[in-house]
């Protein structure tokens, strides 16, 4: 895992501007630099969970609030990226700057039920806090390994009620190569790397979600499945005490099966609805260093809805 003490440059992020916060974080690396000028502690949970207890100096805007079309609304497709002029001013009113350091906060623990795996995706929601804030130009953002449960868990203090941050003018660039439309992907079979980031049974067309209008995957993807780029802590009654990232070197090992070492190739990742596919865009752009991943954010939702879009089973 990559971690540091400090905020020396450890990595690239954002078109390959040099990083002075590691991808992931530890609680333990969290707690020893809490102190830290320019670092943004958001916690992106509900806000009574939040507000019962949060990480100290911690923030709160709510996942739901980085998207449009929140899952199992009525408007479709779900989980979609917001116009720019939303996101600056979300920004900018949680005192983000461009030149902040974030640490993104989520949940991590609940059910694993495999029909609404909520721990699961407490995990994807906060990696798309995470890229959107990349998407809007802010270079330093990090993801808590383990969310505030592996924080309790591992004894640190927290602190109740809410702390309210300074407002200011955010002003970033956004990244617009960074999310794709259908017609970019169907362009693309065939010459990118499509990666999909749902559970194996669903890539191959085996089990269906209630989302997807045909069952199956977007012809040539490969198969990345988020879930497996996760360690579970399980407390025996089907349910997540806290989930943290596998180790580096099983990363790599993972995500080079799936899609080579090429790191300059063009990687095209989607999932069901655009969560799953944050957390692998996160790994493979922000954790291991390819240098050319992209999102499409309809997903399979979008792309099985259209008539003239064909899938493909195993």
């Amino acid at each position: 895992m990559i971690v540091s003490q400090g905020f020396a440059s450890v990595g690239t992020s954002f078109l390959g501007h040099p990083r002075n916060i590691p991808a992931i974080v530890s609680t333990n690396w969290l707690k020893g630099n809490l102190h830290r000028k320019n670092l943004v502690v958001l916690d992106v949970r509900d806000p009574t969970s939040y507000s019962a207890g949060h990480i100290p100096g911690a923030i709160n805007v709510p996942e739901s609030m980085w998207y449009v079309n929140p899952p199992f609304g009525p408007d479709l497709p779900w989980m979609e990226l917001p116009p720019d002029e939303y996101l600056f001013n979300l920004i900018g009113d949680a005192g983000i700057t461009s030149g902040s350091r974030v640490v993104v906060v989520g949940s991590t623990s609940g059910s694993l039920d495999p029909t609404m795996p909520l721990a699961l995706h407490g995990v994807a929601g906060t990696t798309r806090v995470a890229i959107t804030l990349l998407y809007a130009g802010v270079r330093n953002v990090a993801i808590l390994d383990g969310g505030y449960e592996k924080w309790v868990a591992n004894g640190y203090s927290t602190e109740s009620g809410t702390v309210t941050p300074t407002s200011v003018t955010y002003t970033g660039e956004v990244d617009e190569t960074m999310f794709v439309s259908i017609e970019y992907v169907g362009n693309r079979i065939g010459k990118s790397v499509i990666v999909d980031a749902r559970d194996h049974e669903v890539y191959c067309g085996y089990d269906h979600e209630p989302w997807n209008t045909q069952d199956g995957h977007i012809p040539t993807a490969e198969n990345l499945p988020t879930p497996e780029l996760l360690n579970i802590e399980e407390d025996g009654a089907g349910n997540a005490v806290y989930i943290t990232y596998k180790k580096m070197g099983t990363l790599k090992k993972m995500v080079s099966n799936a899609v080579g070492n090429n790191k300059n190739k063009e990687i095209i990742v989607y999932c069901g609805v655009g969560g799953y596919a944050s957390t692998a865009y996160f790994v493979l752009s922000e954790m291991l260093g390819y240098i050319n991943v992209k999102i499409y954010d309809g997903s399979a939702q979008e792309w099985t809805a259209a008539p003239e879009k064909t899938v493909k089973k195993c």
